[in-house]
């Protein structure tokens, strides 16, 4: 409780100068000798055409910052958020900052978005990436879905809060780049030995807002004559807030909206750390230096070059690469709670888009379909009889960072005769096109890892939603910023995915098929 009270002063301490800086401007610039600004009229009018120079620049769109693959650029600059104020660069290197974010995708750029969104220009907010491409982010083999079918209140609340916001993407981001938010259901299916924890959490589902029903096989068969229903107990299909969606255009609109309000992306990588010692703060087990805090980190930029950036806090939320950087502040390294290593690891996604022309294949009103039996999953997309369909790598299963490769008999060995068994009118399907990648997971628990550490009174971690990530994005980017700027869980209570249970060894597992 006293290292809790010690983190929030320390917090409100860092903030709160930045703040009342921001808020305490007046209406006469300083220095000021022009007797004319004085005049109140003269100055209330001055003030009401600063106030509509900001409304124009809020609604008049900027050029866009895509590719013509539709993909964002490795920094999304110019866009309608085009606030007052000072505005991140990536030609200029910041040396201070209120809050570093290490990691810019999905989490790391909502993070900041949320923050900026909230603080504007009374916090200055630093995201650090080493992967400006994403070519190693779990955004990249996203399965674009937004289910809520999990067992953990946590998880179902928060893909309810992104349907919620996705609906809404054109309020927060503005119309240039269309998230293309599609509602469809996702039918889940499960055999005798899932049947009744899918009954369980579909309840659950449906108490917290969610809207489902669970099918028997026969009912299955009745309402999807593709699907062959042979070792199926039971299905749950979603009739609400479902769906799918374009993950590349949710991350380009949470960068391109943090950076026009103000805040700064940096092209490196976080290479060390520099710590400071705090003799007003007394943390039991500590080395025998006395506390020390996390005051700087050193970032290598592409040619070479390293840099120092001091800041008051730190997220880390650089996905695959999140337990390598805790290592960096002795996470796993050190005495006491320090001993206790961030368990993220990187796991391999295989994807594949495949076609077929055969006329009993789903149509266009089928679900996605995620086959716990199997660990496989796969839509239909657009109108050309393309499908996209993918499966995880075993959890034993090594991996390298620098591997993207895609072993060329996995989909004939792996997932084709599990496809071929649930529909049968894919025996025929080709492979169009295939691709591997990467995402975080966290080898504790299959769940993320949320909030402050134990130790470090001035350091978040954001990281370990094991391929889920994309989606609850929008409510893990606002539990960070509400905990960095209220001290505490606002809009949902995330409490329960912190780092302490570890420590307890309390792990929350969550149910769902593809892990």
């Amino acid at each position: 409780m006293v290292r809790k009270m010690l983190r929030c002063r320390h917090v409100i301490r860092q903030i709160q100068v930045p703040l009342l800086r921001a808020h305490s401007t007046g209406s006469n610039p300083p220095g000021s000798d022009d007797p004319n600004d004085l005049h109140p009229i003269r100055r209330t009018f001055r003030l009401l055409g600063k106030d509509m120079r900001k409304i124009k620049e809020f609604f008049v769109p900027k050029e866009d910052q895509f590719d013509s693959e539709n993909k964002p650029q490795p920094i999304a600059t110019s866009s309608k958020f085009n606030f007052s104020g000072e505005k991140g660069s990536i030609d200029e290197f910041p040396t201070h900052c209120d809050v570093l974010i290490i990691g810019g995708g999905g989490m790391g750029s909502s993070i900041a978005y949320w923050l900026k969104q909230k603080a504007r220009d009374g916090l200055n907010v630093v995201v650090v990436e080493k992967d400006i491409k994403h070519e190693r982010s779990a955004t990249r083999v996203s399965i674009n879905g937004l289910s809520h079918h999990f067992a953990l209140p946590e998880t179902i609340q928060m893909s309810l809060f992104a349907a919620d916001f996705l609906r809404e993407a054109p309020e927060h981001f503005g119309t240039d780049i269309p998230i293309k938010y599609m509602p469809y259901g996702h039918l889940v299916l499960a055999g005798e030995a899932d049947a009744e924890m899918l009954k369980q959490t579909s309840q659950l589902q449906n108490d917290l807002g969610a809207r489902n029903e669970l099918l028997t096989a026969d009912r299955l068969a009745s309402k999807f004559p593709w699907l062959n229903t042979k070792g199926i107990a039971l299905g749950c299909y979603g009739q609400e807030r479902e769906g799918w969606f374009d993950p590349w255009a949710l991350l380009a609109n949470y960068k391109r909206a943090a950076h026009g309000y103000g805040a700064h992306f940096v092209h490196g990588e976080a290479v060390a750390f520099e710590f400071v010692s705090q003799a007003d703060i007394i943390v039991s087990n500590a080395e025998k230096s006395g506390y020390q805090s996390l005051d700087k980190v050193i970032i290598q930029q592409p040619g070479g070059a390293k840099r120092a950036i001091k800041f008051a806090l730190c997220v880390i939320a650089a996905g695959i690469n999140s337990g390598d950087v805790a290592r960096l502040a002795r996470i796993g390294l050190g005495e006491g709670v320090l001993h206790l290593p961030l368990p993220i690891d990187a796991r391999k996604r295989y994807m594949y888009k495949i076609k077929t022309q055969d006329q009993s294949a789903p149509g266009m009103a089928m679900p996605m379909v995620v086959d716990a039996t199997a660990g496989t999953y796969i839509r239909r997309v657009g109108l050309g009889g393309d499908y996209v369909c993918g499966h995880n790598a075993l959890p034993g299963e090594k991996v390298s960072a620098d591997n993207l490769d895609v072993d060329p008999t996995y989909f004939n060995e792996r997932i084709l005769p599990a496809l071929i068994e649930r529909v049968p009118a894919f025996a025929n399907a080709k492979v169009v096109n295939s691709m591997a990648g990467l995402y975080d997971y966290n080898v504790y628990d299959d769940n993320g890892i949320l909030g402050p550490h134990p130790y470090y009174h001035n350091l978040y971690i954001a990281s370990g939603f094991s391929g889920q990530g994309i989606q609850q994005t929008p409510a893990l980017g606002r539990a960070i910023s509400e905990l960095i700027m209220d001290g505490q869980f606002r809009t949902l209570d995330l409490s329960r995915l912190g780092f302490d249970r570890l420590i307890v060894d309390k792990p929350m597992y969550e149910f769902h098929a593809l892990n």
